[in-house]
């Protein structure tokens, strides 16, 4: 097959210009200045026909535990253009709970432009799934092929483990997309074990785009092992391989590849992009720090107006947020510890991050908590 065969030479052929992946790694990037307000000049990106999102050239990684509701609002709030992906929901979990979906899929219509990652092995339910969550209109829907969590790709038998069976992704991804009215994509690693060539990783690509309308792949530059790492060490030990994706852009002309992994700066961001990369995903330095992550994207990687605003107004908004939605799900659905744990990586600083772990375990009422930050923040500026 002649893909196969373009696979075989792809890692030998010259750097794609005006940069290699070498380049890449090789990049010296300058620091943010802490607290500084991010409103900077606008760099370049072309804008989509009116009414339409940009596109995705930088997304925040779905993280368990962490893009929730909440922080999506937070992140929103200082990023108007970041594509935002939801927590991974198990297709079961749809299932089984369709009385009760909002509590898993609503959220504000402010967040798009919005992905919702479900996780799965079951056709059927994934399905179903697709099908519950198509009315709540999210802008995309991607399966999680990339988890090498053992209650994912263990005993759920998804996550990273699908990537042994690209047969069964591209019937998933086929029922996937039957059920929904938008795109469609796929997360997933360069490889699994030792299934880590890039002729497999073509394998799979080719496999799951010739049975299915997907045509956007995020690829984590890492392989996966599923057994004797933890989900942290599968974020670090597994070397990145940027010349794996970055050969898969030469051999795949009519896909769309979104880089992941590795990158925790925006001027590594603008940097992949410039090397021709149609998009990045950052995972826990947009989580970790938010505002010199996120605060420089609408500027920098999409050429539009920031919101200038400063850390206070965004903590006056998020307040405003809580008042809606502390207790919408019963008397600690979501409670005032959820709505607190993304504001430390705001304020950015070590005195509110100490104070933000003490208030976490204590029975402040929501408004004197906001109250609290507010003058902490204003007297360590």
């Amino acid at each position: 097959m002649a893909m196969r065969s373009a696979a075989r030479h792809a890692l030998l052929a010259p750097p794609l210009a005006p940069g290699s992946p070498g380049a890449f790694l090789r990049g010296r990037f300058s620091p943010r200045t802490p607290g500084a307000r991010p409103c900077r000049a606008a760099s370049s990106a072309s804008a989509p026909a009116a009414g339409k999102h940009l596109p995705p050239l930088f997304s925040v990684a779905p993280m368990m535990d962490w893009t929730d509701n909440h922080y999506r609002t937070l992140a929103r709030l200082i990023s108007r253009h970041a594509w935002l992906y939801t927590e991974m929901v198990v297709a079961e979990t749809i299932v089984h709970q369709k009385d009760n979906l909002d509590r898993f899929l609503a959220f504000p219509k402010d967040q798009h432009p919005i992905v919702l990652q479900i996780g799965g092995s079951n056709l059927e339910n994934l399905a179903k799934a697709t099908e519950l969550a198509n009315a709540y209109s999210y802008d995309e829907i991607n399966l999680n092929c990339g988890c090498p969590s053992g209650k994912v790709a263990g005993h759920g038998c998804f996550g990273a483990r699908l990537m042994f069976d690209p047969e069964f992704v591209g019937d998933a991804m086929s029922a996937i997309a039957a059920n929904c009215d938008v795109p469609v994509s796929v997360k997933c690693r360069i490889g699994v074990d030792d299934h880590d060539s890039y002729e497999e990783l073509c394998e799979f690509v080719d496999k799951v785009v010739s049975k299915s309308p997907t045509r956007h792949f995020i690829i984590h530059a890492r392989k996966a092992l599923l057994s004797g790492l933890s989900p942290a060490e599968n974020r670090k030990v597994p070397p990145l391989k940027y010349e794996y994706y970055f050969a898969l852009l030469r051999d795949f002309p009519d896909v769309k590849f979104t880089l992941n992994g590795g990158i925790t700066t925006v001027d590594q961001v603008s940097s992949s992009i410039r090397q021709g990369a149609h998009g990045v995903m950052v995972g826990r330095a947009s989580y970790n720090n938010p505002w010199n992550m996120l605060g420089h994207v609408d500027t920098e990687i999409y050429g539009k107006p920031t919101r200038c605003i400063s850390r206070r107004q965004i903590l006056e908004s998020y307040q405003d947020y809580g008042d809606s939605i502390i207790g919408q799900y019963g008397p600690s659905r979501p409670n005032v510890r959820q709505l607190v744990k993304n504001l430390a990586t705001v304020c950015g600083n070590a005195k509110l991050t100490l104070h933000c772990a003490i208030a976490r375990q204590s029975n402040h009422s929501w408004r004197r908590l906001l109250m609290q930050y507010q003058t902490l923040f204003l007297t360590s500026q």
